[in-house]
């Protein structure tokens, strides 16, 4: 029987040996010396949110606190700052206008005590100030411009007079503020493209009547629309424009306001980055070639009930995202951070498909960790020539290494809802060789973590559990334990010729973060 066993064994590790030597081979290699220049920030400048009222919630802070400290987003966006559940404009019993800014300060002050800034949206319109009854999502937000235009104006106006008067115009000014979201969609703006330029050209005036120095900008449309239009009518009218801003998905469907649109990727992989470069050519050949762009909305899938969002594969599409998309933008505000969100009504089960990077359960999806990993790379990105790595350095010592595989989750004639919801093995794909020269000579602690199929998935396990519609205080335990974020890998190392070298197996869309931390 120990022959035998002997025998089992020694077939399992020639077929390892076997299948290894049988895959690609890619190599990554780098000079510590080699600077390339600062890391990018785009990937965390600004993160998105379902809407403002959500904001007052006590776990929705709690889990902004936990993606700040992990993450370090600087600004947060969302919608329905100006909705009536904030109580901004109303009438009392006798038809008297009343201004109130008591919920919009206690979420504003919340903010900055955590050292984030709003990414300030303006929408969407006040009943007491709407010129029609039309609404979008669960929460009613109205979507029809102002049925008076010098109400409207005073509004902006006294708000961001507010602003000033409590935080102050030097923070203020380093604060955005954005013209409605996706006008180009009468689901979100009952209204022509003219009349949203007439809205723009009202709330910038005003804006800018309190304090030329605050930045506006817009359209903030979908799928990049408008955006010459938008340019050509604010330089023909002489109206400024601080930042271009715009929305991209990953799929065929645009607009899915309550999440029943079934949805596919688009067949290109770097939809999203070839957009955006396409946007900042637009820019570029304008007027206002300084303005900054802003993508204030993007992610795989524009659904809040799209399986994906929840998945190892949408990890490794916002690292080939990121890493091809910024070079053209000043942020990439991923849509959303958690998944307290109630665009389409609360959540149903514990994963359905959310926008976020956390659960309600505050349990942490593999994309999660793909933001974690880019915040915990050093300030200092290395020369290096592989596309779908980052290799930075920190304290002139310490060395981080980001690898990744993306491979297209091609769902052929299935849609996302039907492909995602099944488990999904993934296949080992090529052998990396990893080696960094030039290190300081000494001991190292190596630290090496993994996102991928079965590591860091919760979702996965989720599906071994049946998809509970609800999930125990024990099944909760171990979906956390499945996404504890723990190194796979932890131990000393000795440099002694400078170069320090590792080689792994690396799965479809498995993520490697390796830590080189001097003693």
């Amino acid at each position: 029987m120990k022959r035998i066993c002997c025998y089992l064994l020694l077939a399992v590790l020639f077929s390892n040996a076997a299948v290894a030597q049988s895959l690609p081979e890619r190599i990554i290699k780098t000079n510590v010396n080699q600077v390339a220049g600062k890391k990018s920030t785009v990937f965390n400048e600004c993160i998105g949110a379902g809407r403002a009222n959500e904001g007052l919630r006590a776990d929705w802070q709690q889990q902004l606190a936990m993606v700040k400290k992990d993450i370090g987003f600087r600004y947060i966006r969302f919608h329905g700052l100006l909705h009536d559940d904030m109580a901004v404009y109303t009438l009392d019993k006798q038809g008297k206008l009343i201004y109130n800014w008591q919920y919009v300060d206690k979420l504003f002050d919340y903010l900055l005590s955590i050292n984030m800034k709003p990414f300030v949206e303006f929408s969407f319109m006040p009943a007491a100030l709407a010129s029609g009854p039309k609404t979008i999502f669960w929460w009613k937000g109205n979507v029809t411009k102002p049925k008076s235009y010098n109400e409207w104006d005073e509004l902006i106006r006294r708000l961001v007079t507010h602003w000033q008067d409590r935080y102050g115009k030097d923070e203020v000014k380093t604060w955005y503020f954005e013209v409605w979201n996706e006008p180009d969609l009468r689901g979100f703006f009952d209204a022509t493209q003219a009349d949203y330029f007439e809205l723009y050209a009202h709330t910038v005036k005003a804006v800018k009547s309190v304090s030329a120095d605050y930045r506006v900008g817009g359209p903030a449309t979908s799928a990049t629309k408008w955006i010459g239009d938008f340019l050509a009518h604010c330089e023909s009218n002489n109206l400024p424009v601080d930042f271009v801003s715009t929305h991209d998905y990953g799929t065929t469907s645009v607009l899915d306001e309550l999440g029943t649109k079934k949805q596919k990727l688009k067949n290109n992989q770097d939809t999203i980055a070839i957009n955006v470069k396409k946007v900042r050519e637009q820019i570029n050949a304008s007027k206002f070639k300084d303005a900054e762009l802003h993508f204030t909305e993007w992610n795989t899938s524009p659904s809040s009930r799209d399986p994906i969002h929840d998945t190892y594969q949408n990890a490794t599409y916002i690292l080939n995202t990121l890493k091809k998309a910024q070079a053209n933008s000043n942020s990439m505000s991923y849509w959303t951070f958690t998944d307290i969100f109630e665009e389409a009504g609360p959540g149903p089960t514990p994963f359905h498909g959310g926008f976020g990077l956390l659960n309600l359960q505050d349990i942490r999806k593999p994309s999660y960790y793909a933001y974690k990993f880019m915040n915990e790379l050093g300030e200092n990105e290395l020369k290096n020539s592989d596309a779908s790595s980052y290799i930075c350095k920190s304290n002139n010592s310490n060395v981080q290494a980001l690898i990744w595989n993306y491979t297209f989750a091609s769902t052929e004639k299935e849609y996302n809802q039907g492909y995602f919801i099944k488990d999904q093995p993934s296949r080992a794909k090529e052998m990396v060789y990893f080696e960094i020269e030039n290190l300081d000579k000494g001991q190292y602690r190596a630290e090496v973590y993994q996102v991928g199929y079965k590591i860091n998935d919760p979702f996965t396990k989720y599906i071994e559990m049946g998809s509970p519609s609800d999930v125990s205080l024990a099944q909760m335990a171990e979906l956390k334990k499945a996404s504890a974020g723990v190194p796979v890998s932890s131990s000393t190392v000795s440099v002694k010729n400078g170069t320090f070298k590792k080689s792994f197996e690396l799965r479809e869309n498995d993520i490697y973060f390796i830590k080189l931390v001097k003693l």
